[in-house]
């Protein structure tokens, strides 16, 4: 099973505040919803809690969410207590290609001790000097990069940014 991170970040790796996205990106929400669609996500239980209502579980896809609270509940959703279950669970369904998609907690937990095989990363060519949650930092020399899509800034989009995916090296 291939497992991978899917992500966007500002320039200093800003992820988010409030537990929300600090841009709006029609074209890379795009991108993520093409490439998750028909697999499992995985998130934490904040990321999870700051998908709007009316897209929660976010459809045509296997939702798990990871909390440590073992009486949490999220409808349509499977609930592991840790990143490791929640993985296993996915290859149980039989799961071909995963996605681990936040928060910040879920990111370096991966990060550190997951056999990741790509990272999808969003990098929004932008500073969001009040962000809160970011993403951990990571040795670019572990994986080798391929641009897949850069988008200017303009009425759909107010960042210029680039769609990249790293296969490990």
């Amino acid at each position: 099973m291939e497992i991978s991170i899917i992500v966007a970040m500002g320039s200093n790796r800003e992820i988010g505040k409030n537990n929300d996205l600090l841009w709006n990106l029609p074209v890379d929400m795009r991108f993520f919803k093409e490439t998750t669609l028909g697999r499992t996500v995985i998130m934490g239980r904040k990321n999870y809690e700051s998908i709007p209502p009316k897209y929660r579980p976010l459809p045509k896809r296997t939702n798990i969410v990871v909390s440590r609270n073992p009486d949490y509940e999220a409808p349509e959703c499977y609930i592991c207590s840790t990143l490791q279950n929640a993985i296993e669970l996915a290859a149980d369904l039989g799961e071909e290609h995963l996605f681990i998609i936040g928060g910040a907690q879920i990111y370096e937990l991966a990060l550190k001790e997951v056999d990741l095989d790509h990272l999808f990363i969003t990098h929004v060519e932008a500073e969001f000097p009040d962000a809160e949650a970011f993403f951990p930092e990571v040795d670019f020399s572990k994986w080798t990069k391929t641009i897949i899509h850069t988008e200017e800034a303009g009425i759909e989009n107010a960042f210029r940014f680039q769609i990249c995916r790293y296969d490990k090296a």
